[in-house]
């Protein structure tokens, strides 16, 4: 029995498990009742768009494991994804350089609402929601509301593939990997993740929790940025409300990918894999012919059953991990319990 408890304890089950079933559960209902949205050219053209999620997830999980919310992922993948455009198609400027423009102009965007947040105080869902609101109303300043157009030499490259698999899609498990190995490997990964985790203790063992906030924010920026570039050389003509649909999207991905609201915990990979499993939702939904409507609807029944599965079984195991206080703990009186302390 005791090497059995031993085995049990030295396995710990990845924190990506369930959302890795729940994505082929998903996968074998497609086959049976929509079998068109496996179709090959179905799949192909689904596979880029899961990837460009994928990646714009990473920063949302970051940001929510600090126990926030970044409600200006939208705008950030609309503005890098159409200032990329407007940079090279209309003032002329290398496609590199544009790239960094808009890395550095996405940074800047992630460090004042990691400003706002963490040393002004204002609520994460405030702060970023004005950003997002400013972010669209510059997109509109500097488009006119028309269209931009990538350089080709990047649409090329993100219209290719490798081994049959879209290049966006490498791009996106090399990122995802490399983002995972960075937060659960190292040491400023760990001191991050326990920043997370329990901002007191963090701050007690000398971890400064206002600069991990602060890194989130500008990181997950960064992450936005990179997937709305990404997605403007895949599509190559852009619109100005290219990153609409993605903040929905987004929290959804990192929410059903098992990381809670309440913050302290999260998995990059198990973001990712939401990502998929959001992105063949939606091909399954608009394969049946659903409307616009139906899609989000989907996306938010999605959105809650994941929240509540989270909260019942979090309820669980805080159930499970309390034990009753032995009789010798305990210092009572001839009514009430007056304390607890340990005694020989």
């Amino acid at each position: 029995m005791s090497q059995q408890n031993t085995l049990r304890k030295g396995f710990t089950r990845p924190a990506f498990t369930s959302i890795a079933i729940t994505t082929v559960i998903l996968f074998a209902i497609c086959a049976v009742f929509v079998p068109s949205s496996l179709d090959p050219i179905s799949v192909v053209g689904m596979m880029p768009f899961a990837a460009v999620l994928a990646i714009a997830s990473i920063g949302q999980t970051l940001v929510i494991q600090q126990r926030g919310i970044d409600l200006s992922a939208a705008g950030v993948i609309s503005i890098s994804a159409m200032g990329f455009g407007v940079m090279y198609s209309r003032w002329g400027i290398d496609p590199f350089t544009a790239v960094l423009l808009c890395f550095g102009i996405s940074a800047v965007v992630g460090l004042a609402n990691g400003l706002l947040v963490a040393l002004v105080g204002i609520s994460p869902l405030v702060a970023t929601l004005a950003m997002n609101t400013i972010l669209f109303g510059f997109v509109q300043l500097i488009t006119g509301g028309a269209p931009a157009q990538a350089p080709e030499v990047f649409s090329q490259f993100a219209q290719s593939d490798i081994f049959g698999i879209s290049t966006l899609v490498w791009i996106a498990i090399v990122t995802v990997l490399v983002m995972a190995l960075l937060t659960s490997k190292t040491v400023s990964g760990r001191q991050f993740i326990a920043a997370g985790a329990n901002p007191a203790a963090a701050r007690v063992n000398g971890v400064r929790t206002n600069s991990s906030v602060i890194l989130a924010y500008v990181t997950a920026a960064l992450t936005y940025s990179f997937a709305g570039m990404l997605l403007a050389s895949y599509l190559q003509n852009v619109g100005v409300q290219v990153g609409n649909g993605y903040m929905l999207a987004v929290i959804a991905t990192v929410i059903v990918g098992g990381t809670p609201l309440a913050g302290g915990k999260g998995t990059i990979i198990g973001s990712a894999i939401a990502a998929l499993f959001m992105s063949q939702l939606v091909q399954m939904v608009l394969t049946m012919g659903a409307p616009t409507s139906v899609q989000m609807l989907v996306q938010a029944l999605t959105i809650a059953v994941a929240a509540t599965l989270q909260g019942v079984s979090g309820n669980f195991k805080f159930k499970e991990k309390k034990k009753p206080l032995h009789p010798s703990q305990i210092v009572t009186t001839d009514t009430e319990s007056v304390g607890v302390h340990h005694m020989p």
